[in-house]
């Protein structure tokens, strides 16, 4: 057993307990001992059984499950609670039986003494007993105050003498704490009552939210001055908690005092207290003690306190300048004064001289803040990107008279004030653009201001038109420039090439550059993807717009997929390849409409589009080589599948086009699969000219299956046998298994169903003729199969003679034949099982 004696422990405490740790292993060793004692009687064998070395006056009982120290700081705990309960009732019950003199030197007697025992006690190393006095004495003169109260100032305000009486606590406590301190709860408890005096002064003479704000914002400073100088881990910890309640509810109130303030002396007022709060974040950041350990420490080395501190320092003087700024000032440029407030705490935030953990608490209030003005044109941006999604129930019913109209029901909704939200965007990427290109702000801060300004800009340029209502040719024009632009910009970002091993120290360097740039350049193609889909939606109110943005569109995709090179042949290059056959595509379907072209005749322009891209994909193999071309090749004849989709779609309720159309549509995947590394297009091509065949045999009328199902299994018998020829281990079933299937089952199905014409003398011979095959080139599959469709032709043939005879037979016969069957099966078993074995293993042996 380890013993390890409390920290606070005293040489006599520790004697005691030592004490009772050896009567519970005498204890036990004495239990054990007449244990032994009794075993070996038992077992009848002659022992000699020690003695214990020393008798404990009172052994402790075996088993205990509390310690010594545990029970006596129960006990303590407990004595404690049941003389303040006793206090109290005496106090409140008891008070009235005893005269005013008596009263006095009753609580001034019990009080003093109580407050004087933890001073005997802590000199007989008494430690936990003094903490329960002191405690008891701490509650006590609460019940004196209140006794003076009811007996010496009744009529006093309750709010008042509160506020006097936790005053006098406070420094009484206080005072206490500091002439004793061992003791580790008055200096705590001193500055949990601290924080009552002047709140609770302030709501006695009613004095307004103004000096309320102040008394709270005094309060903690207080608490800050007590977090700096306590010496106690406990009454630092008490500080910082009261300092994070009354400091955080000072700053609440200013800044709730500076949101609803309409006049300037309103707004210099909560200004002044948001200015006073700031000094004192401030200074409470600069004097806060250097982290002294890693769980301390946040990024740079900083305090987390005093980076908090700090921004809760740049948020208080930006609110109270903003507030005193926007009062003269329309309620809606509320957003875009905050903005530009908040801007000016980053050169601050920026500079060398100051603190690490100021700079840092700055630049966190002054982008969040930033952040926050940004969010209030969350409305604009959405009714802009969203709001041509309205038009779709009514497209094509007349051009809007603005590009605000366009936004349609979005906009309705509400939207707030549009050119302050498009100000406030414009100014947060000017903002952003001089952060990134400040050579004193961090590296990961430039990083993200430039992502930051890309975004915010062209945000609050999409949203300029519908803000300034502009004619509505300028919300179809600005997005197709700005499409041109970053299409440009993305075709000239150089291609993340291969790089070599890297060797020397500039090549580790170099490559986190190109990853940037290829990153840029697909940030770039996804925006102007984007913004072609803003313009294509702009459009939609009117039919020459839809066109004319289509076309355009097609034409810039179409420009920048060409004039990709095959060595930079990488994401833009495909997107751009993507899109522009994509426009086609609904160019074309937009095209049909617009000319009140019936769907039929639509599809065949439609069709077009895979039919070019089919081409340009073969101009590319003949012209271009690599990986890089490949993938656009794939890109392009990827691109064509949905229009090579919605061409029969919108022939499908015209069989003769639909048929042409899905001729088309396979010649379009032969001519693909010519190429060897688009040889899974052959079986597609191969589909689509059945269905063709067969959309063509149902417009003419033809209900014979054979008419449909003859050509595939023509057509598929050719191409088993050619495959045959150059492998030898195919199965018959791979390769003649499907078509046989595809003409035998449906002619049986109609053999069955229809039992007249020449069709079971045809199938009877196709099947003769398939099964003589298979048993002369020894195959499964042909044999198999032309022998079930033989035997069930012959089934059927003779099906109605059988009907007949057994209809003329007597009912007995049956049964009879039935049993002689049953008889002759189970005599010959074992020869006809020996057959069966001899045909399995006959087919076995076939291909």
């Amino acid at each position: 057993m380890t013993f390890s004696p409390p920290p606070f422990a005293s040489p006599a405490e520790e004697l005691r307990v030592l004490d009772a740790e050896l009567a519970q292993l005498d204890a036990r060793r004495a239990q054990l001992l007449t244990r032994r004692a009794w075993l070996v009687q038992l077992l009848g064998t002659p022992a000699r059984v020690p003695a214990p070395v020393w008798q404990a006056p009172r052994p402790a009982p075996a088993g205990a499950e509390v310690s010594g120290p545990g029970a006596q700081r129960v006990l303590l705990v407990l004595g404690g609670v049941l003389l303040a309960v006793a206090a109290v009732a005496f106090t409140v019950v008891g008070w009235g039986a005893m005269g005013i003199g008596g009263r006095s030197a009753v609580l001034a007697v019990v009080t003093l003494a109580t407050a004087a025992a933890p001073v005997l006690l802590l000199r007989r190393a008494l430690r936990s007993t003094a903490e329960v006095l002191a405690a008891l004495a701490l509650a006590l003169t609460v019940l004196d105050a209140y006794a003076v109260h009811r007996v010496l100032l009744p009529d006093t305000g309750g709010l008042a003498f509160t506020a006097v009486a936790s005053a006098v606590l406070a420094a009484a406590w206080a005072g206490y704490g500091l002439s004793l301190p061992t003791l580790r709860l008055p200096g705590p408890a001193a500055v949990a009552v601290a924080q009552l005096p002047l709140f609770l002064g302030a709501l006695a003479v009613d004095a307004g939210p103004v000096p309320t704000t102040a008394a709270l914002l005094l309060t903690a400073a207080g608490d800050a001055l007590a977090l700096l100088i306590a010496g106690r881990r406990a009454v630092r910890l008490a500080a910082a908690s009261a300092l994070c309640t009354v400091g955080g509810l000072a700053l609440l109130s200013a800044l709730w005092l500076t949101w609803t303030s309409t006049t300037l002396p309103q707004s210099l007022q909560a200004a002044l207290l948001l200015a006073l709060t700031a000094a004192l974040c401030l200074t409470l950041a600069h004097r806060l003690p250097a982290p002294t350990g890693p769980a301390e420490k946040g990024v740079d080395g900083t305090t987390p306190g005093a980076v908090v501190a700090a921004t809760l320092a740049g948020t208080a003087l930006v609110a109270g300048v903003a507030g005193v700024v926007r009062v003269p000032a329309p309620e809606s440029w509320t957003w875009p004064l905050l903005l530009c407030t908040a801007a000016l705490l980053l050169p601050a935030a920026t500079a060398t001289t100051l603190p690490t953990a100021i700079r840092r608490g700055l630049a966190a209030a002054s982008l969040g803040l930033q952040a926050l003005a940004v969010l209030s044109a969350v409305p604009l941006v959405a009714a802009v990107l969203l709001g041509p999604v309205s038009w779709l129930p009514r497209i094509w019913s007349g051009a809007p008279d603005d590009a605000r109209a366009v936004t349609g029901a979005v906009w309705e909704a509400g939207a707030g004030h549009p050119v302050a939200a498009d100000l406030v965007l414009l100014l947060a990427a000017a903002t952003a653009t001089v952060l990134a290109r400040s050579a004193a702000a961090p590296p990961r801060y430039r990083s993200g201001a430039r992502w930051t300004a890309a975004a915010l800009g062209l945000c609050g340029l999409l949203a300029a038109p519908a803000a300034l209502r502009l004619p509505y040719p300028t919300a179809l024009a600005l997005p197709l420039l700005l499409t041109a632009a970053l299409l440009t910009l993305a075709h000239r970002t150089p291609a993340p090439a291969p790089q070599p091993p890297a060797s020397g120290q500039g090549a580790p360097a170099s490559r986190p550059a190109r990853n940037s740039q290829a990153t840029a350049g697909l940030a770039a193609t996804a925006t102007a993807l984007l913004c072609a889909t803003e313009a294509l939606g702009a459009a939609l109110p009117s039919r020459p717009a839809t066109l004319l943005v289509l076309a355009v569109l097609t034409a810039l995709f179409t420009a920048t997929a060409a004039s990709t090179r095959p060595e930079t042949a990488h994401g833009p290059g495909r997107a751009a390849a993507a899109a522009a056959v994509l426009c086609a595509t609904a160019l074309a379907g937009t095209g049909g409409a617009a000319l009140d072209l019936a769907p039929h005749r639509t599809a065949l322009l439609v069709l077009l589009v895979p039919a070019a891209a089919v081409l340009i994909a073969a101009l590319l193999a003949t012209r271009l080589a690599g990986r890089p071309a490949a993938a656009l090749r794939q890109t392009v004849e990827l691109a064509a599948v949905p229009a090579a989709l919605t061409a029969p779609v919108l022939a499908i309720g015209h069989p003769a086009t639909l048929s042409a159309v899905l001729a088309g549509c396979a010649v379009l995947a032969a001519a693909t699969a010519i190429r060897p590394d688009r040889r899974p297009a052959g079986p597609a091509a191969a589909v689509l000219f059945f269905a063709a065949t067969w959309v063509r045999l149902a417009a003419w009328g033809v209900t014979l299956p054979e008419a449909y199902t003859g050509p595939v299994t023509v057509a598929g018998l050719a191409v088993g046998l050619l495959r045959r020829r150059q492998d030898r281990t195919v199965s018959s079933w791979t390769a003649y298994g499907a078509p046989l299937t595809a003409t035998l089952v449906p002619s049986l199905v109609q053999v069955w169903a229809s039992p007249h014409g020449p069709r079971p003398l045809l199938l009877g011979t196709a099947a003769l003729l398939a099964t003589l095959a298979g048993a002369r080139a020894r195959l499964q599959a042909p044999l198999v199969l032309g022998g079930t469709a033989l035997g069930l032709v012959a089934v059927h043939e003779l099906a109605p003679y059988v009907l007949r005879l057994v209809g003329v037979l007597p009912r007995w016969v049956l049964p009879a034949l039935a049993g002689l069957l049953l008889l002759a099966v189970g005599a010959t078993y074992e020869r006809r099982l020996r057959e069966a074995r001899r045909v399995r293993d006959a087919l076995g042996r076939m291909g």
